[in-house]
């Protein structure tokens, strides 16, 4: 069969594929012949630290891996369409591109001993000119259009983003589905929220007590390369993915994890986390690729616009000096207390804290050292009432509400910081504190403590009187 000849009768960019057919799946996948129009982009597209692009010329018969990077998902396109005989409408957003491209890959009635033959063709399209209505698509765009509804009406984002893992674990038919975050810059990652079948044994990502998981995250960039997702349904694939990133394989098998079909949640090109499903219907993958495609673009976004407010949040209820929350954030507690938005233990403790010295540290050696003396002194106090919200009230003044503690626990706690912070040359507190039995009176409570507090300082003026208005 002359496939150069077929090939170039199709309008848009279109290659002729082999797959080599395995008892245990496939091998080699080679581009066997491609148009004017794909030769043109394949040419161009090549990248590497030797090779220039627009240097490369295409040799028929090439492995698909002369040009592209190693992906599983076009591999499985391929072995769909050439192999099972399947023809494949889909869509895919390739990394770093802003636009989409829309994917038909049709199988050739032709076999040349193992060799198994498909078309590939593809276009670019933008996110508007995605047709959800044809047939294949209408389970998914109603899928699809359930978590828009659900992000769009959403008041709790969290309580959403685990109803959202849910609906997909069912739609995947996995074991668990889980969503990410990971913060590149902090070195950290977080689970946002997990959905598990009900008796399943398979570990989760929590579960991993001696592995540093965030290294294992970062190296899921490069596993995924330029491809919009990955997919590992086989023991083929399985073997792929312990030969390039061993010690995410590891932990898999660990896990007890036979398939996953991970995507990135990309968001201006930035990696904001993953969302993933493990042990999933490989017998419905393309239903599930194509869901989990257009339900991340969403997600992208939503999670980005939850990541600015919380940095805003931050910003506006931190004291940027001290990294303690601060009079606006502590102002907003009280007034959620008061309002019975927020229910206190029934037993509650108040401290204030009031820095000694601090203006003739400013007076004596300049503002840089007092910003210094203030720095030591929240970590102070984040050191005696760690899990407890520490506010700066005001310029040298700190308080802290301590809940869940009884009275002896308390009094404790309120005697270790005194017994660390009464240095008069460096960390010293005027310490105020009250223990409200009923739980019922904030604002008595701060009265109370307050009022203490000014005492303790007195005491201070008394044993130093040449520091008082200093």
């Amino acid at each position: 069969m002359d496939f150069q000849e077929f090939v170039a009768g199709f309008h848009t960019m279109t290659s002729i594929m082999s797959v080599e057919k395995k008892n245990s799946g496939y091998g080699d996948i080679r581009i066997v012949a491609g148009n004017k129009k794909f030769v043109n982009m394949l040419e161009n597209l090549y990248h590497s630290e030797t090779v220039q692009a627009g240097t490369r010329k295409f040799i028929p018969n090439s492995l698909y891996t002369d040009f592209l990077s190693k992906d599983l998902n076009l591999e499985d396109l391929c072995y769909r369409s050439a192999i099972l005989k399947q023809p494949i409408h889909t869509y895919v957003h390739p990394s770093g591109y802003e636009y989409w491209f829309n994917i038909y890959v049709m199988p050739i009635d032709h076999e040349d001993g193992d060799l198994c033959y498909c078309t590939y063709s593809f276009e670019q399209c933008e996110l508007a000119n995605i047709d959800l209505k044809t047939t294949y698509f209408m389970d998914t765009s109603a899928d699809v259009l359930k978590t828009c509804i659900k992000l769009h009406d959403t008041k709790d984002f969290e309580q959403t983003m685990a109803e959202i893992i849910k609906d997909v674990r069912v739609i995947c038919d996995a074991e668990v589905c889980t969503i990410m975050l990971v913060n590149f810059s902090a070195g950290t990652c977080k689970v946002l929220a997990t959905n598990v079948r009900e008796g399943s044994t398979l570990k989760r990502v929590t579960q991993f007590k001696n592995i540093n998981f965030y290294d294992i995250v970062a190296s899921w960039i490069d596993t995924i390369g330029e491809s919009d997702c990955l997919i590992i349904k086989n023991e083929q694939d399985m073997k792929y993915i312990s030969e390039v990133n061993n010690p995410w394989y590891l932990t898999l098998e660990e896990a007890g994890v036979d398939s996953v079909v991970m995507f990135p949640l990309r968001y201006n090109n930035e990696v904001l986390g993953y969302i993933w499903a493990t042990n999933f219907d490989t017998k419905n993958t393309m239903r599930i690729k194509e869901t989990l495609e257009l339900t991340t673009f969403f997600l992208s976004s939503e999670i980005a616009s939850y990541k600015l407010m919380q940095r805003l949040e931050l910003i506006s209820y931190t004291d940027l000096l001290t990294g303690v929350k601060n009079r606006n954030a502590m102002n907003n507690r009280i007034c959620d207390i008061i309002s019975g938005a927020e229910k206190l233990s029934e037993q509650f403790g108040v401290i204030f804290a009031d820095l000694n010295g601090l203006k003739r540290v400013n007076d004596s050696s300049g503002h840089s050292a007092g910003d210094l003396l203030l720095k030591k002194a929240a970590l102070h106090l984040q050191e005696a009432f760690n899990g407890n919200d520490i506010y700066r009230a005001g310029g040298d003044e700190f308080m802290i509400i301590v809940s869940d503690c009884t009275e002896e626990e308390f009094n404790e706690k309120v005697l270790a910081l005194k017994e660390s912070s009464k240095d008069p040359d460096n960390v010293c507190f005027a310490i105020g504190s009250y223990y409200d039995r009923s739980g019922s009176d904030i604002r008595g409570a701060m009265r109370k403590a307050d009022e203490n507090m000014y005492k303790d300082k007195e005491y201070y003026y008394y044993e130093f009187p040449d520091r008082k208005n200093r």
